[in-house]
């Protein structure tokens, strides 16, 4: 659980500007799922795994503080991507839908280094979740934790300051809430194909195999 501190130093952090939200247009919204428009992505891209021409696309939306997601992470992500991902079947991406200040936070590390260090971090963040999210001192631990990264204390920090990063991060949870009605985590598209809560490997499996033909 956070405490009064730790509330207050995200706010001075990843939240000290008191932005507004960039307001997103509500034209485009998706029943079920407009694919053209579930394919573009947020102000700070999408990080993809898997090949563009995959018959079977996966995207993601989770957030870190999430224990839905960080046990699907867990539980079914090594095999997804060992079986599917690295042998060019499934192409997929984790998008960023933070349910609170300190998921916020935890998603703006794992984008601070770049693509190359994106699932890395996340991976990290989601297996060792315990040790950081629900402790009396999240932020302290997230700094910690984040060395394992490469993080110094300068760098943890301005990267929590960065509000372009911030504004990104919001953003993409903004246009998953207003046009294609994500409202819990994970949610997943498969193909277009909406899907809540935690999937194992059998009812992932059930899903892709009709789409890439196995």
């Amino acid at each position: 659980m956070t405490t009064r501190r730790d509330a207050l130093k995200l706010s001075g952090l990843a939240l000290g500007a008191g932005l507004t939200l960039p307001y997103l247009s509500r034209t485009a919204r998706a029943q079920g799922s407009d694919v053209a428009a579930l394919m573009q992505p947020g102000p700070l891209g999408d990080v993809w795994l898997g090949p563009a021409d995959a018959k079977c696309t996966i995207i993601e939306y989770a957030s870190m503080t999430c224990s839905h997601c960080a046990a699907f992470h867990r539980n079914t992500w090594p095999t997804l991507k060992e079986r599917y991902i690295d042998t060019g079947k499934v192409r997929f991406t984790l998008r960023e839908f933070p349910l609170d200040p300190l998921a916020t936070a935890a998603f703006m590390l794992a984008r601070c280094e770049g693509d190359s260090k994106y699932y890395p971090i996340v991976d990290l963040l989601f297996d060792q979740q315990p040790a950081w999210a629900f402790t009396p001192k999240p932020v302290d631990a997230l700094e910690q934790m984040l060395r394992q990264a490469g993080y110094t204390k300068q760098t943890f920090e301005a990267c929590l300051k960065d509000q372009k990063i911030y504004a990104g991060v919001n953003a993409v949870k903004q246009r998953g809430l207003d046009v294609f009605k994500v409202d819990s985590t994970p949610t997943f598209f498969i193909n277009g194909e909406r899907y809540t809560g935690e999937m194992t490997v059998e009812g992932m499996e059930k899903v892709i195999k009709p789409l890439i033909g196995a």
